[in-house]
């Protein structure tokens, strides 16, 4: 079943350890439209997450490896605006609190019945919209295509109109191999801007220095470029 009109499935992450309750949500939630990727640690998630961005993150407050509130925090420092709602038995007042203000959107205390949580899916999501699309990334490098801002690990990183260009091109295509023709079109030829080949190469190894020269970002001799994970 999917969501009415043309709207995608939603496309959830879910950090929960106890196996029975992390069936049930995703077994009820998949019969609603929806894609739910179970993780049992902090650490799961947060690699999963750093390679992809879904539509909503469900957290649990206690993981094996952590504290929810701590992975809540780290996921707002980094995606200011994916949902994130806390699923958990720590109903206490100062338990909320502390969860919205370390960044959820909605908080449920367990035991909850399904029809009311994935009604506070939707309602969350008619507010937010689906922002996975807005967060590009490959190992350490992220770029937020809203903001027009690019990070190396937790560093800001100023690029010019240029090189920012060429992240995002590579990055719209991360694992693919990006002739250097292709690059020259889409980012100087779409402005008028008609240049020699040699251009590309100074633009790029700027870029590269600004990164810190990443391994991810990869030259395919005498053809062109393509950015892949390596971690």
């Amino acid at each position: 079943m999917f969501l009415r009109g043309s709207e995608k499935m939603i496309d959830i992450y879910y950090i929960e350890d106890d196996r029975d309750i992390a069936w049930s949500v995703q077994a009820y939630l998949s019969q609603r439209g929806c894609q739910v990727s179970v993780f049992r640690t902090a650490a799961e998630a947060k690699e999963a997450l750093t390679r992809r961005r879904p539509g909503l993150a469900l957290v649990d407050w206690n993981l094996p490896d952590g504290d929810g509130n701590v992975l809540c925090q780290w996921i707002r420092e980094r995606w200011r605006e994916l949902p994130v709602i806390f699923l958990t038995v720590r109903g206490d007042s100062r338990d909320i609190v502390s969860g919205f203000q370390n960044g959820a959107d909605d908080y449920v205390v367990k035991p909850f019945e399904l029809e009311v949580l994935y009604s506070r899916i939707l309602a969350l999501l008619r507010r937010t919209g689906d922002v996975s699309g807005q967060y590009l990334s490959c190992d350490d490098i992220s770029l937020d295509q809203n903001r027009m801002q690019v990070c190396c690990g937790q560093e800001e990183i100023s690029l010019s109109a240029l090189e920012y260009e060429l992240l995002l091109c590579l990055l719209r295509q991360k694992g693919r191999t990006v002739t250097r023709g292709q690059l020259l079109e889409r980012i100087w030829d779409r402005n008028g801007s008609y240049v020699n080949d040699n251009t590309l190469t100074v633009t790029m190894k700027r870029l590269r220095e600004k990164l810190h020269q990443p391994a991810c970002l990869k030259t395919i001799r005498s053809i062109g470029y393509r950015m892949e994970d390596t971690k």
